[in-house]
């Protein structure tokens, strides 16, 4: 089986796909922005061709590289797994008579105002929201609604882009810094108060093969906007338990509402006082590695039932759910360059077993803005049978380790 795919370089854990796509026999030929000489040996490795060309985004160049490759062989999949690269990938599938997720459900889990105007439909619990193109539009709807409100991209990701409105004043700040006050669209929605996690599967011709349930402390758009915060990201090895019953039905009528056939997804979701509410769902893996966490937790090889999923619809593994997995971001104090660590070594003492990643940045090197993202700095992943236990380890390890810049 030949499959073209999307970027194999860039970020790192694209490897991880490249690799399982060729331990289970599939020809990979790679589509990318760098030159083939800056690929790592074993990306090359795993591949059997390579095309670069100026922007995999750019749907005119990446539909000619695919064309490319199909004057030579027949190619059975062209695949992503970056959020900005769904919508073109499946867009050029169409034009080019691969199979895989169509066009309407890569831009439904791209477009904010249009994902959640198909699942209010469907019945699923959505924030009201809608899409703006100027100030007097958020102004009316924030009016409509109450505050506090969200504004952010219609095609965001994380909490890229996302501003929290607690006022008329500070709405009228969100909307001139994203454009809107300027005629940019956008999506805005009421906030909704409570606790956020996620929920991620693995989905073979829209049934739900392998599911993932994980625990943002605190909330995202907090977790990049406040550097005293080291945030965690849980994965719960309790997915089948009564608890998340109402939750998991719900992932399964987005991925139904949607038309999501073979393919990752990953969703957030809140719970508070208004209940179970869905907020967005990606046609694709979570990012901050998580799943590295999900195999760390879980005994297995994601990448490769993922690889297994898109070429022969079907997986091979269970996950063993025997521990859950958490990371946790370990912010420098300033900006600037790293200086030193303090606090590793005991926290190393009395937990390395447990620990099953890390990335502790070497001195001198330049430090990444909070809003750059859980792995942006030193991060360190654990895992632990008990979930509640994990969480208090990771509070732990954020009140000890102490990352200085300079």
């Amino acid at each position: 089986m030949n499959v073209l795919f999307i970027e194999p370089a860039f970020p790192a854990n694209q490897r991880e796909f490249v690799r399982a796509l060729a331990a289970i026999g599939a020809h990979v030929h790679g589509i990318g922005e760098r030159p083939y000489d800056w690929l790592d040996d074993e990306t090359r490795q795993h591949m059997k061709g390579y095309q670069q060309i100026e922007s995999v985004t750019n749907e005119a160049a990446l539909e000619w590289a695919v064309r490319d490759a199909q004057s030579h062989f027949w190619v059975d999949r062209l695949e992503s797994t970056i959020e900005a690269h769904t919508l073109p990938a499946a867009r050029v599938r169409e034009r080019t008579g691969i199979p895989g997720i169509s066009a309407r459900t890569a831009y439904l889990c791209r477009d904010k105002v249009a994902m959640k105007d198909v699942l209010r439909e469907a019945g699923i619990p959505v924030a009201a929201s809608g899409g703006v193109r100027s100030l007097q539009e958020a102004r009316d709807f924030a009016q409509a609604v109450g505050y506090p409100v969200i504004l952010k991209p219609r095609d965001s990701a994380g909490a890229a882009g996302t501003y929290r409105a607690n006022n008329e004043a500070e709405l009228e700040h969100a909307a001139h810094v994203s454009g809107v006050a300027d005629g940019a669209s956008a999506a805005i929605e009421e906030f909704i108060e409570g606790h956020e996690g996620l929920y991620d599967t693995l989905c073979v011709q829209g049934q739900v093969h392998h599911e993932f349930i994980g625990h943002y402390y605190p909330g995202v758009l907090e977790a990049m906007r406040t550097r005293w915060i080291s945030p965690q990201l849980i994965s719960t090895n309790e997915v089948e338990h009564d608890r998340y019953a109402e939750l998991r039905e719900m992932g399964r009528k987005v991925i139904t509402a949607l038309g999501i056939g073979t393919a990752p997804t990953h969703m957030e979701w809140f719970f508070g006082p208004k209940g179970l509410k869905f907020s967005e769902i990606g046609c694709r893996p979570p990012g901050v590695g998580q799943w590295d966490s999900y195999c760390a937790g879980n005994d297995m090889d994601l990448y490769k039932d993922w690889a297994v999923a898109v070429c022969h619809h079907a997986t091979d593994q269970t996950p063993s759910r025997r521990f859950a997995c958490g990371i946790i971001a370990l912010r420098p104090d300033r900006d600037g360059r790293i200086s030193h660590y303090e606090g590793t070594e005991p926290i190393f003492q009395k937990y390395g077993d447990l620990v099953v990643g890390q990335h502790f940045p070497e001195p001198g090197t330049p430090t990444q803005g909070v809003e750059a993202g859980y792995m942006a700095n030193a991060w360190m992943r654990v895992r632990h049978p008990d979930h509640d236990t994990l969480r208090g380890i990771l509070n732990e390890i954020g009140e000890t380790i102490q990352v200085r810049a300079h």
